[in-house]
C-alpha cells in the first residue's frame, strides 16, 4: 500500500509540475485608469516575449504612460515619459510577426517603424478586429506587426483608456488629455483566471491616418 501512495504522489508532484512549467507568464499593468492583466505567449513568440520580460526586470516601464490612442484601433505605450521624452531603450529584435496569432481585440502586440525589425521597448493594444495588422506575407508593407500576449483580465479598464479625447503635441498625434500613467507592470507570481470576453461586442475598425508607430517615426 505505501509503494501504491508513493507512486501516486509522485505522479501527482509531477503533474503538478508539469503544470507550472506549461503556464504562461501573466504580467499585471497598473495605471491611473484601473488595472489589467495580459497572458504572454513565449511559445509563439519567444524573442519577444523574452524582450518585453527583460525591460520588466528593468522596471522600464514603471512611470511611462500610454502617449498614444485612437478610438476603435489602438492604444499605444510603454516608451515615452509624461513630460512625451523618450526613454532610451534596448536593441531592437527580430520581427515574430508570422507566429499565427493575429491583431484582434484585446491582443498585446509590439510596436515597431516601418522596418520590420524595429521593435523595441513600445507596445500596443489592439481595441478591434485590425486585421490590417496581421502577417502577410514577408514584405515591408505586409508582414504586419507581432503579437505576443492578450488581455484576459481587467479589459474595462483598456477600454475607458480607448475612450479618452486626445490633441496633437509636436508630431504626436493622438496624444491623451489627461496622462494615461503606467505606474507599475509586474509579473504575477500567482496565475489569474482569465474572465469571460467572448461576448464582448466586436467593434467596427477605424483606420488611422497613420499605422502603429513607435515614437515619433512611422511605422
Amino acid at each position: 500500500m505505501k509503494f501504491y501512495i508513493s507512486c501516486f504522489l509522485l505522479l501527482l508532484g509531477l503533474g503538478f509540475g508539469m503544470t507550472v512549467q506549461a503556464a504562461n507568464p501573466q504580467v499585471e499593468f497598473q495605471t491611473n485608469y484601473g488595472s489589467f492583466v495580459v497572458e504572454l505567449y513565449p511559445d509563439k513568440a519567444p524573442k519577444t516575449v523574452a524582450n518585453f520580460l527583460q525591460y520588466l526586470d528593468k522596471n522600464f516601464y514603471d512611470g511611462t504612460i500610454f502617449h498614444r490612442v485612437v478610438s476603435r484601433f489602438v492604444i499605444q505605450g510603454g516608451g515615452l515619459t509624461p513630460e512625451l521624452k523618450e526613454k532610451s531603450a534596448m536593441a531592437p529584435i527580430p520581427n515574430e510577426s508570422n507566429n499565427g496569432l493575429k491583431n484582434e481585440p484585446g491582443t498585446l502586440a509590439l510596436a515597431r517603424t516601418f522596418e520590420p525589425d524595429s521593435g523595441s521597448a513600445q507596445f500596443f493594444i489592439n481595441l478591434a478586429d485590425n486585421k490590417f495588422l496581421n502577417y502577410y506575407k514577408p514584405d515591408p508593407h505586409y508582414i504586419g506587426y507581432c503579437v505576443f500576449g492578450r488581455v484576459i483580465r481587467g479589459m474595462d479598464a483598456v477600454e475607458r483608456i480607448g475612450q479618452l479625447s486626445t490633441h496633437k503635441v509636436g508630431q504626436l498625434t493622438d496624444v491623451p488629455n489627461e496622462p494615461v500613467l503606467i505606474k507599475k507592470v509586474a509579473l504575477l507570481e500567482k496565475p489569474v483566471a482569465a474572465e469571460n470576453l467572448a461576448n464582448m461586442p466586436a467593434k467596427k475598425v477605424a483606420k488611422p491616418s497613420t499605422s502603429v508607430k513607435k515614437g515619433k517615426k512611422r511605422g
